[in-house]
């Protein structure tokens, strides 16, 4: 079955109140009714990962054999998820380490533990084969790529930028450099050494080093 494909769900649909593609906690909150359980959804998520440990690609992933696999109904998961694509985006997020709170303390500190998150999620999708076949078969479908990058990816993204921001304000990073340039050099070289260098796995104290070194170039003229 094509990835995009859509079952029926054979009880009358409600009207979605959500973006495409938003995240699940988010759709959640966006909705109003009958209370939602999270055993629920922990459930289908738990059954997707079953399925893809027993080796069903992505491409043979249907609502039916996701519900059938968690013992719901397939109309279950469509209150809950708009999609395949979003359900399975949900699900490799759940596979990832979780984006801790920045510690706040100062922009350093926050780029620090962000640069950190990046580290332990390379190597985590580097240790898990489970995470690198799912990531590999993501990259064949286009629209889940896609979706996975405007859900997860990007509001990473606009974080670091919310801290590059605060940096500029308060003077420790010089304002003449081009903006989206920024954060490349923070996220650049872990990523390198995380996904290019399998060899050069970065240990303890490498997300310290990375955001000292290049808040040094960056600082404003005396």
């Amino acid at each position: 079955m094509p990835l995009t494909e859509r079952e029926p769900v054979r009880e009358p649909a409600r009207q979605p109140e959500w973006e495409p593609g938003q995240p699940a906690a988010r759709r959640r909150a966006a909705r109003r009714g009958r209370p939602r359980s999270e055993a629920v959804e922990r459930a289908i998520v738990d059954g997707v990962v079953r399925l893809l440990e027993e080796g069903v690609p992505v491409s043979e992933l249907s609502i039916e054999r996701i519900a059938r696999t968690a013992g719901v109904g397939k109309a279950t998961v469509y209150r809950r998820w708009d999609g395949k694509e979003a359900l399975l985006v949900d699900v490799v997020r759940s596979m990832e380490p979780a984006d801790p709170p920045l510690p706040g303390t100062s922009v350093r500190d926050d780029l620090v533990a962000m640069v950190e998150t990046l580290r332990r999620r390379g190597l985590a999708k580097r240790s898990s084969a489970l995470l690198h076949n799912v990531f590999a078969q993501m990259r064949s479908y286009p629209q889940l790529w896609d979706m996975y990058h405007r859900t997860v990816v990007l509001p990473r993204r606009e974080r670091m930028d919310e801290v590059l921001r605060r940096g500029i304000a308060s003077g420790e990073i010089r304002d003449d450099v081009d903006f989206d340039l920024l954060g490349d050099l923070f996220v650049g070289p872990m990523l390198v050494r995380t996904v290019l260098r399998p060899e050069a796995a970065p240990g303890e104290g490498s997300a310290e080093r990375i955001v000292d070194a290049v808040l040094q170039g960056l600082r404003p003229p005396a």
